[in-house]
């Protein structure tokens, strides 16, 4: 055989007979040959490798599950292609983009996830600066060029705001994410409306930063106030959790004199104490879904939005009517 000949075959691209393709491949097949994956980056000047690059605090990854879902989302689907993932976790703003200029000047990546994307976020400019491929994933970035696939957050928090209205709360806090991230302002606009619509008094939100420890500390904030609320919406569900412990050590029982509402229902929340009422996201599928957009884009595809399941309002035991 010909080399031309091995090589449409390994490619499995047209023009080989039928008899001639299958004796290579009873050949690749006896000496269990693999394609060498330095040697085919050299040559289609592709890695078939995807880079994320993720800022966010050590002690946030290391505790909440919704990472190592998100994670194992895009690996199901970069898996059956043929791709891998580049991992790497960065403390700061310079830290991030040498990362990016470093992965575009390497070659080492084919195209980029951008997550958590900031309200006045620089990385889609700079992804196009790079040339590099690029998915957001949440909201889109105003005037941008770089596409993005992600979910409706405020209508799970919106949800949450109608469960505990009907339940007969007046007085709702919330416990929001760090500032300047698009989906911390996103849940809290929609914490805001949500109130307004219902005709419901504002407490001011309180900022955490996502962690367990943060979110206590929120928790007493707003406890701690003349007025407390009798149901508080957390921006997810390790505040949430860390919020029933900060009101039960208060003397607090929860549902009885502190409603809870969470968001991203972990494996964890349907098995603490009270179970806890959240809002769900599928966080595997959209993982995989994002993959497999991110491939199509990096192989000259043209995006399209696909449909990710919506959020759904979980109602569990950690709400109840207020006292009276």
């Amino acid at each position: 055989m010909s080399k031309a000949t091995v090589s449409f075959v390994i490619n499995d691209r047209p023009g080989v007979s039928p008899q001639a393709r299958r004796r290579v491949l009873e050949a690749i097949d006896q000496l269990g040959w693999q394609p060498n994956a330095g040697a085919r980056a050299l040559s289609t000047k592709r890695s078939q490798t995807l880079g994320l690059v993720m800022r966010r605090p050590p002690e946030l990854l290391s505790t909440d599950p919704f990472f190592p879902q998100f994670v194992a989302g895009i690996e199901t689907g970069l898996a059956p292609l043929g791709y891998a993932l580049v991992l790497q976790v960065v403390p700061d703003e310079e830290t991030e983009r040498q990362a990016y200029e470093r992965l575009a000047r390497d070659g080492r990546v084919d195209g980029v996830f951008l997550t958590d994307l900031r309200t006045d976020d620089p990385r889609p400019a700079l992804m196009t600066e790079l040339g590099i491929s690029a998915l957001i994933v949440g909201p889109p970035h105003h005037g941008g060029r770089v596409p993005a696939l992600g979910v409706d957050d405020g209508s799970g928090v919106r949800r949450a705001v109608s469960h505990l209205r009907s339940l007969g709360h007046r007085w709702i806090g919330h416990v929001c994410g760090a500032a300047g991230y698009v989906h911390t302002e996103a849940r809290c606009d929609a914490w805001r409306g949500a109130l307004a619509d219902a005709g419901l008094p504002e407490i001011p939100p309180v900022a955490a930063d996502f962690t367990g420890a943060a979110g206590a500390q929120a928790t007493h904030r707003l406890l701690d106030l003349d007025r407390p609320p009798t149901a508080i919406v957390y921006a997810n569900d390790l505040m949430a959790i860390a919020g029933i412990t900060a009101a039960t050590s208060r003397g607090l029982r929860v549902p009885e004199d502190l409603s809870v509402v969470g968001f991203d229902d972990i494996p964890l929340a349907d098995c603490i104490a009270p179970p806890l009422t959240t809002v769900r996201q599928d966080v595997l599928t959209w993982g995989r879904i994002a993959a497999q957009a991110l491939v199509s884009l990096t192989e000259g595809g043209k995006f399209q939005a696909a449909e990710l399941p919506p959020v759904e309002f979980v109602v569990r035991a950690s709400t109840a009517p207020p006292r009276t």
